[in-house]
């Protein structure tokens, strides 16, 4: 019979980067605050943590990250006035950040990789499961991966990683799993993994997207691990680690995602990203749709 692991409850969100791809508007704003329609992007990783339960969330943040904190605390001179205007719709929305679960920070410092910011989630996550939530990538609420990958993991123990399908010029962006299949249609076991790999040496065409929940083991690891690509300490050089030694910290496994996700770390993907939501809001699909169209037909 398989055995069942604990529920996990922790979530890091590094959020430590310089966001230069998005220069002059990150020069003192946060590329995580830059605004998905009327959310910053932030608001919905957080969102999404907490729609699969976990309410205990730790941010990696770094210099200049402040609005990020500022963000997720109340506001009581902007919550009075808005009671004094009897605004009810704008209160709830700027007291919903606040309340979506209870919120910590701890600063990177040196940039020294994605690795290196989980690793500083160790105080914090102690010796249990945790989920890692990155920022760039937007998860539709209806195909809720976390939750599934959260599923996996008290199921089997160990490691999980999201999965997505990427045609085989585009694997080269992405760290890259080695998988085998299992009784579950969307559940892979990780056999091995690569970062960012040219083409012809990518063992499968299964990107790695932003979300993991991981085995409290990596931290170890990651304290052994030496810089890789890119002279950054990879995670997935540690998940590596892990998926060929399963002695260590248990196995990994991949959840095969084929629902809807938005890009906000390259700046097509975010335009696509700002026009795909508006376009599926109740207050403003409507209006928006029908100028879009109008707009498309002028130009073509």
């Amino acid at each position: 019979m398989t055995q069942s692991h604990p529920r996990i409850s922790k979530a890091v969100i590094p959020a430590a980067g310089l966001g230069t791809r998005f220069l002059p508007a990150t020069k003192a704003t946060p590329k995580e605050m830059l605004p998905v329609v009327d959310k910053p992007a932030i608001q919905y990783v957080v969102e999404e943590a907490a729609s699969a339960g976990l309410d205990d969330v730790l941010m990696i943040t770094g210099r200049n990250k402040r609005p990020l904190e500022d963000h997720f605390d109340r506001n009581y001179e902007l919550e009075s006035a808005l009671q004094k205007k009897g605004d009810a719709s704008r209160l709830a929305k700027v007291q919903e950040s606040s309340d979506l679960a209870t919120m910590h920070y701890v600063r990177q410092g040196d940039p020294k990789g994605l690795g290196h910011a989980v690793l500083c989630a160790a105080p914090h996550v102690g010796h249990e499961p945790f989920a890692v939530l990155l920022g760039d990538d937007l998860i539709d609420p209806r195909d809720p991966l976390l939750a599934r990958m959260v599923e996996v993991q008290e199921l089997h123990g160990g490691s999980v990683v999201a999965l997505m399908e990427v045609a085989p010029e585009q694997i080269h962006l992405y760290g890259c799993a080695a998988v085998e299949a299992t009784a579950d249609g969307d559940v892979v076991k990780v056999t091995g993994l690569v970062e960012k790999p040219e083409a012809a040496d990518a063992p499968s065409n299964y990107a790695i997207i932003g979300r993991y929940v991981l085995d409290p083991h990596i931290f170890g690891i990651l304290r052994k691990t030496e810089p890789g690509r890119g002279g950054e300490i990879q995670l997935t050089d540690a998940l590596q680690q892990l998926a060929t030694d399963e002695k260590v910290g248990g196995p990994v496994h991949g959840v095969v995602f084929k629902g809807r996700r938005y890009d906000t770390g390259d700046r097509g993907d975010y335009l696509r990203a700002i026009v795909r939501l508006a376009c599926e809001r109740e207050d403003l699909g409507p209006d928006f749709r029908a100028w879009l169209r109008s707009y498309v037909a002028e130009e073509m």
